[in-house]
C-alpha cells in the first residue's frame, strides 16, 4: 500500500521533479560534510593562533537571549567581534541563538553555527546539518571567499524556491536551471573525492525516471539506478518533508501559517505520510487550535470594549 501511494505521487511530473531536486540537496549536503568540518576546524585554529586571548574560557556562562547577544564577558565579546569581522554581512541578522558562547574557545562547530540560519542550536557537527545550513556557512563566513559566491548564492536561491514551493512541484524548465546551477557549484570542488562522488550521484538522479522504479518488479535494463528500492525513495521523501516541516515549525518569527497548513493538508491526504508524520501533525493541530483561541480572545475583547461597525 505504501509503495502504491508513493507511485501515485510520482505520477505527478512536477512532484517527481521536486523530489529529485531535493535528493540532489541531500547528496550535496553529504558531499560537503567533510569539507566544511575540516575547513572550520582550520579556521577556528587560525583564529585562536592569531589571538591567544580567544583560548581563555568564558568567565560568566554567557548565553544568548533569544537571537540576541548583549551582556557577555570580555572573552565572549572578543569572540563576537571576531565572528562579525569574518561575517560577509555583519549588519544583517546573525543568529546568535544557534550558539553556546562558552564553547567557542574549544569547539569549531559552535563557531560555524554563527554563520547559519536559525534552528541549529542543538546541532553538534557538520554531519547533522542540512544543505541550507552548509550553503549559508559558505556564503556568510569570509573564510570561504575563495569559493565563487555567485554559485553558492544561486544554489541557495534555488533551494529556497524548492523548499518554499507551495504545492511541492517544479517544472522541467526550473529543473534545467537548477541542474546548471548545482553543477557550477560542484565544479568548485572537483578536487574533493566526497564532492565528486556526490556530483556523480546527482547527475545520475537527474537522468533517471523514478516512476519506473517504484513498483519494485519491472526495472529498466542497464539502468545505473537498478538497485534503488522504493524504500530508498520513500526515505528521501521523508527527509525532505521533515526538513521543510522543521523549518516552518522552528521559524516562529516569520512563520508562514498558510504554507504550514498546506503542507499539513498534503500529509493528511496521503495515508503513508500522515502515519510517518503523526507527531508533527499533532503539533500543527495544537498550534492552529492555540491561534484560533488567541484570535477569538482578541475578537471578544474588542467586542467587549467597542461596537464593531458592520461592513
Amino acid at each position: 500500500m505504501v509503495h502504491e501511494e508513493l507511485s501515485a505521487r510520482l505520477n505527478d511530473g512536477g512532484y517527481k521533479n521536486w523530489l529529485k531536486a531535493g535528493y540532489c540537496l541531500l547528496k550535496l549536503r553529504e558531499g560537503l560534510h567533510s569539507f566544511t568540518d575540516t575547513e572550520m576546524r582550520s579556521f577556528h585554529g587560525n583564529l585562536v593562533t592569531r589571538n591567544p586571548g580567544l583560548r581563555r574560557p568564558c568567565q560568566s556562562g554567557c548565553r544568548p537571549k533569544g537571537n540576541q547577544l548583549y551582556s557577555v564577558c570580555v572573552v565572549c565579546a572578543e569572540w563576537r567581534t571576531a565572528i562579525l569581522r569574518h561575517h560577509t554581512n555583519p549588519s544583517g541578522t546573525v543568529n546568535w541563538g544557534n550558539c553556546s558562547p562558552p564553547l567557542w574557545n574549544q569547539d569549531h562547530w559552535e563557531l560555524a553555527k554563527a554563520y547559519m540560519p536559525r534552528g541549529q542550536a542543538g546541532v553538534k557537527g557538520a554531519e547533522l546539518c542540512d544543505a541550507s545550513a552548509l550553503l549559508n556557512l559558505l556564503n556568510y563566513c569570509s573564510h570561504f571567499n575563495y569559493v565563487d559566491q555567485r554559485c553558492v548564492r544561486e544554489v541557495i536561491r534555488c533551494r529556497n524556491e524548492l523548499m518554499h514551493s507551495c504545492e511541492m512541484r517544479v517544472c522541467d524548465q526550473w529543473m534545467r536551471h537548477y541542474q546548471a546551477s548545482i553543477q557550477q557549484l560542484l565544479r568548485q570542488f572537483t578536487h574533493l573525492p566526497e564532492v565528486a562522488a556526490a556530483g556523480q550521484q546527482i547527475l545520475e538522479m537527474l537522468a533517471v525516471d523514478l516512476s519506473v522504479l517504484v513498483p519494485g518488479v519491472d526495472r529498466v535494463d542497464g539502468s545505473l539506478w537498478e538497485g534503488v528500492e522504493p524504500e530508498s525513495i520513500s526515505q528521501w521523501e521523508t527527509d525532505l518533508l521533515r526538513e521543510r516541516l522543521q523549518e516552518l515549525l522552528t521559524d516562529t518569527d516569520t512563520q508562514d501559517t498558510e504554507e504550514l497548513l498546506r503542507l499539513r493538508d498534503f500529509l493528511l491526504a496521503n495515508r503513508d505520510l500522515s502515519d510517518q508524520f503523526s507527531s508533527e501533525l499533532q503539533t500543527i493541530t495544537s498550534m492552529e487550535t492555540r491561534r484560533r483561541s488567541e484570535r477569538r480572545g482578541r475578537w471578544e475583547g474588542k467586542g467587549g470594549n467597542e461596537k464593531e461597525t458592520p461592513e
